[in-house]
This record gives structure tokens, C-alpha cells and sequence, in this order.
């Protein structure tokens, strides 16, 4: 469905599918990236084609206008429409299809690049990027693998101390262990002291994470977790400043960059941790970029960053984030394959600070995903 930059008419400006909503719970920050990408993207060197997946998984044309689209804390937005659109199965063919009742199916444009800016499930895990690299279509981000099992925090876990890279102490509880023996479960959540975060392995967003300080409490947290994923994680509480890195991919055969480090703190009291408010509604989370932190430790968070994104098989780009302790030490909190992507996200902020502006920022992850080859890696 992609041409090669080589195959490329040089008269045509590349086409990007930008694709967004979906079917998790983090539908409206999906919206919410999507309306700062249509905002921001370089239309002098490429021409956009915004298509929304509605709550219910249905593909649909989407004006391109990115006023409906934004977050606030009056407003929800999601994807409405009922204009279908499917990408085609073949690898030959590169025209996407509007598919309308009661007409046959109607070739729309040719896309060169898809730019994913689903979070969460169906979307950020590894299943839309299957469905991508069966049809030869060259997107931006991570591949299949690196997308799948940092979606699953249970599974990233491993894979972090598998490389020798710092994690805190944590507990799964699957489905089926919750079912068979809650109590189990909930004596292996106490053993790791108190307070702990009770999280969906598979969401982001702080969507239903909750901390728990009395284990009384604890029964509680893990039935609201399982609400969004019967797959729950229970971490210790880690005592220190969290920090956050960015890395892409490096050009070629380069290898990965990092970015500066950014801090977060939740500034007012209204919260008791980053959650989903403090991040997107009430404006009580202040990033500081570069953090305040001595050249030594920001320079070990950027060098382990790249680690944690190359041991990961990260493309593209990652978010990667930390606890520095008041000891001087590092604890790896999770890796983040689509991080939130407004001009205000942590993200996109610690690359400015890099030198990379939020339009350049954008252009360069198209670049890359233009660049790579088809097929494996």
C-alpha cells in the first residue's frame, strides 16, 4: 500500500493516514493527539488524510479540523461518522477504500505512511501494527513485538530484568489467579508493603490506576483495575522525583538519540499522584525540562534510556520513565510506545528542549517510518 521514497512520483507530496480514537478507554486522548498533529504537521511537505476509529472499532472518515477534536475538561471528544473506510489486504494495491451502503466500494487515495496515534488497546499494542505490516504499509513508531509487550506492563517488566535494567518489586494477577484464589492474590499484594499502585497491565493514561495505602483497601483497587484489564499489575511504591527521557530512532544504521530529561510533579495537592486529571483536565501537573538534576544523573538517564529502547526493540520513537530515589539511584518505571503527543505532553517538551520543535518533531517520526523497510526487520 506505501511506495518507497524512491518509487515515489517527486511531484507528489507523501500522503499521511493519520489514525486515531479507537476501542480503549483512552479514546479521547487519542482525539486529543490527533487534533495537535493536524494542527502542527508540515503541510508544505506533506498532504493529510485523517481517519477516526469510532468506540465501536468502525473505521470512518474524519474532516480534517482539529477544533472537534479537542480535550478539555467540559468536553470529551470522539470519532462520529459514518463514511466507512478499510485499508486493503493486498500489499500490491495502496489505495485506501470508502465503503458507503447501497454503492460499490470506492478507491479514496494512495497513503504512503500511516501515523498511529491510538493509545492503549486495539491500537497502540501491537494489533493495528499487525494489521500494517500484512498490508506492506510503512508506519511511525514501534513494530509488532516491541508494541505488544510494552503495552503489557506484566511483560515489559520481564524483559527490563531480563537486561539487567533497575525495576521495582511488583505482583500479576491474571484473570484466571483472581478467580481461582483471590485471596492468594491479595496476600501477595500485601506482602509488598504499603502504600502500592494497583494498575490495568494494558492501559495507559492512568486510566484506573489507583494507590492504595490501607490493604483493607486493596480488594477494592483490583476490581476497579479489572473494569479495564482482567490482566492487573500491583507495584510498590517507589520514594522519589519521576523523570522522564525521550529517544528516537536513529537514521540508517545511527543509533538511537535521546533527548533531554523532564521532571513532573503534581503541583496543587489535589492529587496524590500523576493521574488521568492531573495530566490532561485541571493543569495541577507541571513538567520542568531540563529537569534539576546533576549532569551525571541526566546523563546516566539518557544513556539508559537508549538501553531500555534498544533492549525493548523499540522503532521510532519511546517515551521512557523513571523514579530517582533519594539515594542517587534509578528505578525503571515503564517504556511508552505512543506517548501522549500535544505540544504540552512530556514528550514533545523534552525534544524542544533538544532543539527539535514540535513540527520538526512530527516531520522527522514520518521521515523514519518513510525510511524503513517493509517486511521484518
Amino acid at each position: 500500500m506505501s511506495l518507497s521514497p524512491s518509487q515515489r512520483p517527486e511531484s507528489r507530496k507523501p500522503v499521511v493516514a493519520l489514525i486515531f480514537g479507537g476501542r480503549s478507554s483512552e479514546h479521547e486522548v487519542s482525539c486529543a493527539t490527533a487534533a495537535s498533529v493536524l494542527r502542527s504537521i508540515d503541510r508544505s511537505r506533506y498532504d493529510v488524510l485523517p481517519i477516526g476509529i469510532r468506540k465501536d472499532g468502525r473505521w470512518v472518515l474524519v474532516a480534517d479540523d482539529p477544533e472537534p477534536l479537542q480535550l478539555t475538561a467540559g468536553r470529551s471528544p470522539e470519532v462520529s461518522g459514518d463514511q466507512a473506510v478499510a485499508l486493503p489486504t493486498d500489499p500490491t494495491q495502496r489505495s485506501l477504500v470508502v465503503l458507503e451502503p447501497g454503492a460499490p466500494p470506492r478507491q479514496l487515495s494512495e497513503v504512503d505512511v500511516v501515523f498511529p496515534l491510538l493509545h492503549g488497546p486495539f491500537g497502540e499494542d501491537g494489533t493495528l501494527q499487525g494489521l500494517l505490516e500484512l498490508s506492506d504499509v510503512r508506519y511511525v513508531g514501534c513494530g509488532v513485538s516491541a508494541s505488544a509487550v510494552m503495552m503489557d506492563k506484566a511483560l515489559m517488566k520481564v524483559v527490563f530484568a531480563g537486561n539487567g535494567l533497575p525495576i521495582g518489586p511488583y505482583t500479576v494477577i491474571t484473570d484466571k489467579a483472581w478467580r481461582r484464589d483471590s485471596a492468594a492474590c491479595l496476600d501477595a499484594a500485601s506482602a509488598l508493603g504499603r502504600p502500592v499502585f494497583v494498575k490495568p497491565a494494558r492501559a495507559g493514561s492512568s486510566m484506573g490506576v489507583v494507590r492504595v495505602d490501607d490493604p483493607a483497601d486493596l480488594r477494592a483497587a483490583i476490581e476497579s483495575a479489572r473494569l479495564h484489564d482482567p490482566k492487573v499489575l500491583v507495584e510498590a511504591a517507589v520514594e522519589g522525583r519521576e523523570v522522564e527521557c525521550g529517544v528516537l530512532e536513529g537514521r540508517g544504521s545511527d543509533a538511537p538519540r535521546a533527548s533531554q530529561v523532564g521532571e513532573i510533579e503534581v503541583a496543587d495537592g489535589r492529587h496524590e499522584f500523576y493521574d488521568f486529571e492531573a495530566k490532561y483536565l485541571d493543569g495541577s501537573a507541571r513538567l520542568t525540562c531540563p529537569a534539576n538534576l546533576p549532569d551525571a544523573v541526566r546523563d546516566e538517564i539518557r544513556e539508559l534510556s537508549v538501553r531500555a529502547f534498544e533492549a525493548a526493540g523499540c522503532e521510532g520513537l519511546a517515551r521512557v520513565d523513571w523514579w530517582y530515589r533519594p539515594d542517587g539511584s534509578l528505578v525503571l518505571n515503564e517504556i511508552n510506545t505512543m506517548p501522549g503527543f500535544t505540544p504540552q505532553s512530556m514528550f514533545p517538551v523534552v525534544w524542544a528542549q533538544a532543539g527539535l520543535d514540535y513540527p520538526s518533531l512530527i516531520s522527522e517520526l514520518l521521515e523514519l517510518a518513510l525510511d524503513r523497510r517493509v517486511g521484518l526487520r
